[in-house]
């Protein structure tokens, strides 16, 4: 089963995506945010292309698990995926997934230089690997 994650950000939108056996995260791409619509209308779009069963979507809480500003971003996102398409989808804490994936890159030494820039994409892929590792 695949299954598709989403890191939803005011500029950018990480995507990553599971492995046919639902184990593997990888990332798959980054999408420039235009609109709610037209992001939800793109990722519809991959999450078909990819035969994907299950759309998990990132969704900030703070240390105690209440919402956070970035929490009505993420709902109207959602919201906006499911009149797109029916494949179901879940809401999925993102708390710290940033953080995470940059520490990923530390640990597998890259270059302070290719270290800059946007982590959209592996942020996804580590919102993905936690879910399956929940589900595991």
């Amino acid at each position: 089963m695949r299954i598709l994650a989403i890191d939803p950000g005011e500029k950018r939108i990480g995507i990553a995506i599971s492995d046919p056996s639902g184990t593997i995260a990888s990332p798959l791409m980054v999408i420039r945010h235009v609109s709610r619509l037209v992001d939800a209308a793109t990722i519809a779009d991959v999450a078909r292309q990819n035969q994907v069963e299950l759309i998990v979507i990132g969704k900030s809480v703070d240390e105690d698990g209440l919402p956070t500003p970035q929490t009505r971003h993420s709902d109207r996102l959602a919201e906006a995926i499911h009149q797109q398409c029916d494949i179901p989808l879940i809401a999925w804490d993102e708390s710290f997934s940033t953080q995470a994936a940059r520490q990923a890159q530390i640990e597998m030494r890259t270059m302070r230089k290719k270290r800059s820039g946007h982590l959209d994409e592996l942020a996804a892929t580590v919102i993905l690997q936690d879910y399956l590792n929940s589900k595991a």
